[in-house]
């Protein structure tokens, strides 16, 4: 799973998730957020996030 993180406090983007204290919806792409959208924790625009792939462990033991 691809995640976006914040090079300046470590936040991490998950489209599964959205960004629900910034009014952005679960499924949205960081491709699709505003430009103007910031980092809910330090403020950062988008052009300090970082793509990174990470395991895919949202699962929760769930079987698929």
């Amino acid at each position: 799973m691809v995640i976006y993180v914040c090079n300046l406090c470590g936040y991490e983007y998950k489209a599964s998730e959205g960004c629900p204290d910034s009014g952005i919806d679960p499924n949205t792409e960081f491709e699709d957020l505003p430009e103007d959208w910031v980092c809910p924790l330090c403020g950062a625009g988008k052009e300090e996030f970082e793509e990174t792939q990470v395991a895919d462990d949202d699962k929760d033991g769930e079987d698929y």
